[in-house]
């Protein structure tokens, strides 16, 4: 049995983390702890830290399911993905928008979802943790602007299953859109695999 692989994409300050730790108190699912280049007292999500050098051999190693550089940070996903998918688990990832051409070719049945936030909102979000000066701020919208728009034209011309989540509201309304999101997905894969399976009895 296949599991189902939900890659999370979106800005820093998007809210993700928030997200995702709150499906994982309401669904049965499975999250990823990420394996990532930045000291182990860094405020933000829980995570694996590991110097440089270390995740260099581990990605040599074969030991990430996944892995990716942004940021001046390096990121993996440790390669018991895999298990859990064919194990037939739901599995989320919080991942790069960056890497999607990869994941589309590694796991062309995982469904997108990309996080927003409105410009203004997110450029609060990002004064308010007060890690970046303002120049870097702006910098950062810029390239998220950029992201977001190379990300969109590559789902449209790869066709992947993915949904917008706008994450400029409450948390519970948030997660309430995610719900009626998945289940329209999930209503689309039931008819896609009747129709497969259709086709292949009149083949």
């Amino acid at each position: 049995m296949t599991g189902q692989l939900i890659y999370v994409v979106g800005p820093s300050g998007s809210g993700k983390d928030s997200i995702i730790q709150a499906l994982l108190e309401r669904l049965e699912v499975t999250v990823m702890r990420r394996v990532i280049t930045r000291p182990s007292d860094s405020i933000g999500e829980a995570s694996d830290s590991v110097e440089p050098e270390t995740f260099e051999q581990m990605e040599e190693n074969g030991m990430f399911s996944m892995s990716w550089h942004a940021n001046g940070l390096s990121y993996g996903i440790p390669f018991s993905l895999d298990h859990y998918l064919q194990d037939g688990k739901t599995v989320i990832v919080n991942g790069s928008r960056e890497y999607c051409e990869v994941l589309h070719e590694k796991y062309p049945d995982a469904l997108l979802v990309l996080v927003t936030v409105e410009h203004e909102l997110l450029r609060q979000r990002l004064e308010q943790r007060n890690r970046e000066t303002i120049q870097e701020i702006e910098l950062r919208l810029q390239r998220n602007q950029q992201f977001e728009k190379r990300f969109l034209a590559n789902v449209e011309r790869w066709q992947l299953p993915f949904f917008i989540l706008n994450n400029s509201m409450t948390l519970e309304q948030t997660v309430a859109q995610f719900y009626e999101q998945l289940e329209h997905f999930q209503k689309g894969s039931e008819v896609m695999i009747r129709n497969q399976q259709s086709a292949q009895k009149i083949a």
